[in-house]
């Protein structure tokens, strides 16, 4: 009888232990406080493609080239308001705004990360926009000028 207890009450402590460290794991992986903040930080970086490095580089180019921009890029350019809300990330670009669609020139393509597979950097009315080119959607949106 004593020895059936003795095993009872070893096998609670272990069960209590490991538990408790189980616990105290997890608590150090991503559940501690404040790392929900974190964990919404990130899912708003993943909406974006550009980063801060890709977006100073975009805008030095623009700066660069002010003088003679690209279509797509050219104050003739601009979309009007109601094509530009329209120019969503994570939407399909709608057919009106598909005949603006220009490419983005080599020396500012060189200045970029490589697009993802099925993707290409375009220029669409004074916006550079990271475009899959298998079903329009439209990957991320920067509008660069000064």
């Amino acid at each position: 009888m004593r020895l059936r207890t003795c095993l009872h009450l070893l096998i609670a402590a272990m069960l209590t232990v490991g538990c408790h460290l189980a616990f105290a794991q997890e608590e150090g992986h991503d559940h501690g406080p404040g790392r929900e903040e974190i964990r919404e930080d990130h899912a708003r970086d993943r909406d974006h493609f550009y980063g801060d490095r890709e977006r100073e580089e975009m805008r030095g180019w623009y700066a660069e080239h002010h003088d003679h921009l690209p279509p797509g890029m050219r104050d003739r350019d601009h979309l009007p308001p109601g094509l530009e809300r329209q120019l969503v990330i994570r939407a399909t670009l709608p057919a009106g705004l598909r005949a603006h669609v220009f490419p983005c020139p080599q020396d500012l393509e060189r200045r970029l990360p490589p697009p993802p597979p099925d993707c290409a950097h375009v220029l669409i009315g004074g916006h550079i926009v990271l475009l899959n080119r298998a079903n329009f959607q439209v990957v991320d949106v920067l509008n660069i000028q000064l």
